[in-house]
């Protein structure tokens, strides 16, 4: 079965062409033949910038944009009032916008645009912009800047957003020429959307946006030096595959280029093909499904054994859109000490920055792993396969022996992972999950199974607190008709819940569960392991005199946003009120999810030490020796 299965992968048609996975996005190249079905029309029109840009974003396939006004960008926002187009999501605060339109471009496969207005505005873009950066993210991020003639003066509202972004950004364009303004917005979408997708900043003059001159449209790119590889190069191909079947302890070490590419298809035809095990890091949640029998889990800090095991006692690591970060390797010179190495990624500066490529292979995921596949194929038609029976009788028993799992706390306090295991089973595999930074967003990882590829969202490179609401914002506004789940800490919700209002005035109806444990608990639970439990400035709850009020009281914060707000403290009401937020979906949702105070995440292996030493509780680890 599984051959057929390659097989019928395999057929010529199988890989869409790099055009057509821009669908979508302007992308300009010459007509073939002068024939008028191949002729290019271009068609002219006077306007200004302001309607240039407008323009632009239409004609690229922008449906939804997330900003605020303010002076520099004001211009824009007159012709953006009259689009047809264009729906316009007014934040209340420019990172919001910049998350919301990372929330949408991962769930529409699109490029999410935000824009923001000069100086502060612009600044208020960075952190998302840099989170986008790290996660790979496709986005646009617009910023009005101030007048051409003003443009180094320290004019009021000015800031060098260009130069600020340029370490986090793919790419960003100054543009003081309104006759710039179309082709830099298809450059940008261009840009941002092809090779190893990320955020691309367009900061555009005042003068220019109140410009007028003679538009001109579709527009020829001029990006020269820019041709992202995404063919593999076959020789290397053939040689990781000759690895593959060599092998007697591989593993598919999978990361979030997988998603990125659309190879979750692809990986699985080439996982069941060689049998080997497959680990998906933080970014990878769902390439394979959780339940899938080869699936061993996620590796890295808070792991499962089974995975970081895998890992650590490999002989050949196939790494697929991974970039060997170091949450995944602990210590570097500790990591897999004994495998060899395949890295393939569409970034080859990725490739050997962290760990030496044996065998190196730049290219799309999506094509390397679908080439990979002929070429294993290829391998076993001549008697080449591997026997990886002794390696799944050590996984398996790793896999048996430790488990994910969790403590009831002996109080009778609501426990966190119980939680967020309870929203993963009611509201099932078709939802969306976006999770914040810290315990709940681990928590989220281990113990939600997912089985489609895409359905979970959560800052990884860059660990944003504050991006959970947003881009959960985001996400329903790109699938309205499906279910999102936002899991937020305490700490992180009161970053950016301000969104809560525009979710209720602007008709988007997320549901946010607030792991309420009083603190900021990933810090605290370091200061338990690490400081002696010195719990400096980690409590978020009253003290003294105020030790019995709740500040903020979540579910008056969320009534006065004009949200549903409910709150549960005990595990025999945590169904029924999931189930009370899954039936309404006509308002936001937000449950207060008042949970022990001293939960932690485990497995855990601390910073700066091998992978070798994870811990699966204080003071507890794994016997090792039967796999060495």
């Amino acid at each position: 079965m599984v051959g057929a299965r390659a097989d019928q992968a395999l057929r010529p048609a199988r890989l869409p062409s790099t055009a057509s996975r821009r669908r979508g996005f302007f992308v300009a190249r010459r007509a073939k033949t002068h024939s008028p079905r191949n002729r290019r029309i271009m068609t002219t029109e006077q306007m200004t910038g302001a309607q240039a840009l407008v323009r632009a974003l239409e004609n690229v396939g922008v449906d939804t944009v997330f900003g605020i006004p303010g002076g520099a960008i004001l211009p824009a926002y007159d012709p953006l009032f009259d689009s047809k187009k264009l729906r316009h999501v007014l934040v209340r605060h420019e990172q919001g916008a910049g998350h919301a339109a990372q929330g949408y471009a991962m769930v529409t496969g699109k490029v999410g645009v935000c824009m923001a207005t000069s100086g502060p505005g612009a600044t208020n873009l960075v952190t998302a912009i840099s989170d986008a950066y790290m996660d790979s993210v496709p986005i646009v991020a617009i910023t009005g800047q101030v007048a051409s003639s003003l443009i180094g003066t320290d004019g009021f509202q000015e800031a060098d957003i260009a130069g600020i972004t340029m370490p986090i950004t793919k790419h960003n364009f100054l543009v003081t020429d309104a006759a710039d303004i179309g082709r830099t917005i298809a450059e940008a979408f261009h840009i941002a959307s092809t090779g190893r997708p990320g955020p691309v900043l367009v900061d555009i003059a005042k003068d220019a946006l109140q410009a007028t001159f003679e538009f001109e449209w579709p527009v020829q790119l001029q990006l020269p030096g820019y041709r992202p590889v995404t063919r593999p190069h076959s020789k290397q191909v053939r040689e990781a595959a000759r690895l593959i079947v060599g092998a007697r302890r591989p593993v598919l070490y999978v990361g979030g280029g997988v998603l990125k590419a659309g190879a979750s298809a692809e990986l699985k035809v080439l996982a069941e093909l060689t049998g080997a095990p497959v680990v998906t890091t933080l970014m990878a949640k769902g390439a394979l499904p959780d339940s899938h029998p080869l699936h061993m889990g996620m590796p890295g800090m808070h792991g499962s054994v089974g995975a970081v095991g895998a890992l650590q006692r490999a002989d050949l690591l196939v790494t697929l859109g991974a970039r060997f970060d170091d949450r995944v390797t602990g210590k570097l010179d500790g990591f897999a000490p004994h495998a060899k190495v395949v890295h393939a990624d569409i970034d080859p500066a990725e490739i050997s920055k962290n760990r030496h490529a044996d065998v190196p292979i730049v290219g799309d995921a999506r094509e390397v792993i679908a080439d990979l596949i002929v070429a294993v194929q290829n391998e076993h038609e001549q008697g080449n396969k591997g026997d990886y029976t002794d390696w799944w009788r050590q996984l398996d028993a790793w896999r048996e022996t430790y488990p994910l799992g969790y403590d009831t706390p002996e109080d009778g306090s609501l426990s966190p992972q119980y939680v967020i295991e309870r929203i993963g089973r009611i509201a099932g595999p078709d939802a969306y999950y976006v999770a914040g930074v810290g315990q709940h967003q681990m928590w989220a990882a281990q113990f939600i199974k997912y089985e489609r590829p895409g359905a979970f969202l959560n800052s990884g490179g860059a660990g944003t607190m504050g991006y959970a609401v947003p881009a959960a914002m985001g996400a329903k506004a790109g699938a309205p008709d499906t279910t999102v789940w936002a899991i937020d800490g305490d700490g992180c919700f009161q970053m950016t819940n301000q969104e809560l209002a525009t979710c209720a005035i602007e008709g988007i109806p997320v549901k946010v569960a607030v792991i309420n444990n009083g603190n900021l608990g990933m810090v605290r639970q370091w200061q338990t392991l690490f400081y002696n439990e010195r719990y400096s400035n980690t409590g978020l709850k009253p003290q003294a005199e105020h030790a019995a009020k709740r500040i903020p009281d979540f579910v008056k914060l969320a009534e006065a946003y004009g949200c549903v707000g409910l709150r549960c403290d005990k595990a025999e009401d945590v169904d029924e009120v999931i189930n009370k937020a899954m039936e309404i979906n006509d308002a936001p949702v937000v449950i207060d999810f008042v949970v022990h105070e001293d939960a932690m995440v485990w497995p855990m292996v601390a910073a700066g030490t091998a992978n070798d030493d994870i811990k699966i509780a204080r003071d507890m680890a794994p016997e090792w020796e039967n796999g060495d």
